[in-house]
């Protein structure tokens, strides 16, 4: 390694060399320091993270996790994740060597934490204090697993916030009925709100959808990408889950208005999205259309949830539903139990006809 002044600009730079994955010798370069400490920092901090030396940094470390699980889970959870620890969790940890933080710095942490209010003054929801805790967690997680860390002073300290469970919102058929008839002058809404009630499929996948994705002929509608919006591009991913690739077949009705619908969006090539709205501007039309019909406010996600909600009033069982809105496992279907038909009466009818009849055996 060297750390050198560069006569023209200035500025230091430190010039050193290392081995990747497959064991090959590398430099590496790096320029624009201001003072010469700076240059020395860096090459202490770059050494220590080729070495894997847990000495480093924890900013160093999360330098490391952040490069390794990027690969493994989507570009918008990758975001999600640095807004988290950029903003809540390194201006606290960021400087200490991950191997001297103990669980009484994280729960100094946690305090702040507690304490801290948002621009409006509100405190932070007990469900955004445990998402925030539990980033923490994993990234220590991270350094027990797979770098020697010797534990998780985070699991230690004991978790802060709590799961608060969403209400789940929907409407009946009656009232969908109201609010779709209020956007039927805006045909790309209307025909996307259609796709969102009586499919049942996430925002998402809807806005991902081609029209290679429908088969008209045998009333198929397949679902295998979903879209996002990140940092102002068009993003399409994988799924929400394994699960979540699959087939849905449509009802009748829906598959002419379909047919009907796409055969007008003059030039779309197969692989063009049949939607191109954005989440906001469905939201958006949604709040117009709800005030327009006089029904309570819900969000786009819960026309599935009303979907869920209308086959389950039609007697089909939570397996078959899972199957078709693509839930990972027929447990999350179970969160609607509330909605599923009780037999409780059924079954109190029967014990009473079971009783009498018996008593009646004994008389005779």
């Amino acid at each position: 390694m060297a750390v050198i002044k560069n006569e023209k600009t200035g500025c230091w730079e430190v010039r050193t060399y290392y081995k990747d994955i497959l064991g090959n010798r590398k430099q590496k370069t790096k320029r624009g320091f201001a003072k010469k400490s700076e240059a020395l920092d860096w090459e202490r901090s770059f050494k220590l993270q080729q070495d894997n030396d847990l000495n480093m940094s924890f900013e160093d470390f999360y330098k490391i996790y952040l490069e390794d699980i990027s690969a493994r889970i989507k570009e918008n959870s990758t975001n999600s994740k640095v807004i988290v620890v950029e903003k809540k969790i390194l201006p606290f940890f960021g400087k200490k060597p991950i191997n001297s933080i103990k669980p009484a710095d994280v729960r100094k942490w946690q305090t702040e934490l507690l304490n801290m209010r948002k621009s409006n003054g509100e405190k932070y929801s007990p469900t955004y204090i445990k998402t925030i805790h539990a980033q923490l967690s994993a990234i220590f997680n991270h350094a027990v697993d797979f770098y020697g860390l010797s534990s998780n002073p985070a699991r230690k300290a004991g978790t802060i916030g709590k799961e608060e469970s969403k209400e789940m919102l929907f409407w009946t058929q009656d009232e969908y009925q109201l609010f779709i008839e209020q956007i039927a002058d805006k045909p790309q809404f209307y025909y996307a709100f259609e796709m969102l009630y009586w499919t049942g499929i996430r925002c998402g996948e809807l806005l991902a959808l081609t029209t290679e994705d429908i088969d008209f002929e045998n009333k198929k509608l397949r679902i295998n990408k979903s879209y996002q919006r990140i940092k102002g591009k068009d993003v399409i991913t994988d799924p929400k889950t394994r699960k979540s690739n699959r087939i849905i077949i449509m009802p009748d009705f829906l598959v002419e208005e379909m047919e009907e619908y796409t055969k007008g969006l003059y030039g779309y090539k197969p692989d063009d999205r049949i939607f191109q709205i954005s989440k906001t501007s469905l939201h958006n039309e949604l709040a117009r259309g709800s005030k327009l019909a006089g029904l309570q406010k819900i969000r786009v996600h819960d026309l599935r949830h009303s979907h869920v909600s209308l086959l389950i009033q039609l007697g089909y069982s939570a397996l078959a539903i899972a199957e078709r809105v693509g839930h990972e496992a027929v447990k999350i279907t179970y969160r609607y139990a509330h909605l599923f038909p009780t037999v409780q009466t059924e079954m109190a009818d029967k014990l009473s006809q079971e009783r009498e009849g018996m008593i009646n055996v004994k008389k005779e």
